[in-house]
C-alpha cells in the first residue's frame, strides 16, 4: 500500500452541481477534495487543517465576507496556499491578491484542470 498522500484542495462553491462538477476536475488533477458550501465553513476548514495548498473559489460564494475578501484573508494569514478563483462575472484582475488566478464560468474542463496541477506542482 502507498502511503503517498495526493496534495489537498480547498473547493468552495455554493451551488451543489458546480461543486460534484468542480470536485470532479480536483481529482482528475491528481488531488484530494475538501468542499465547504460557504465562506465561513471555508475559514474554519482552513484554520483547523494545515495540509490544504490550493484554494478554488467561487468569488460569488455566500457567507459572512465576499469572495475577494476571502481570497485576500487567504493571501494574508496563509501565504503559502494558492488560489484559483472563479465567477460569472470578471472582476478587475488588478484587485485580485498575487499568485492568483481566475477562471470564468462556464469552465473549459481542460484550463481548469491545468491551472490545478500547475499550482499544485510548483507548491511542491
Amino acid at each position: 500500500m502507498s502511503t503517498e498522500r495526493w496534495p489537498v484542495v480547498l473547493l468552495i462553491e455554493n451551488e451543489p452541481i458546480l461543486m460534484m462538477v468542480l470536485s470532479d476536475f480536483i481529482e482528475e488533477a491528481g488531488c484530494d477534495v475538501i468542499e465547504a458550501p460557504t465562506t465561513a465553513k471555508a475559514i474554519q476548514i482552513l484554520e483547523d487543517r494545515v495540509d490544504i495548498r490550493l484554494v478554488l473559489a467561487d468569488l460569488d460564494v455566500r457567507g459572512s465576507v465576499t469572495g475577494l475578501q476571502l481570497a485576500a484573508l487567504i493571501r494574508d494569514r496563509w501565504p503559502p496556499i494558492e488560489l484559483i478563483l472563479t465567477g460569472a462575472v470578471k472582476p478587475n484582475l488588478s484587485s485580485i491578491p498575487a499568485r492568483s488566478v481566475f477562471h470564468d464560468k462556464p469552465f473549459e474542463q481542460r484550463k481548469l484542470v491545468a491551472s490545478i496541477r500547475s499550482f499544485v506542482s510548483a507548491s511542491q
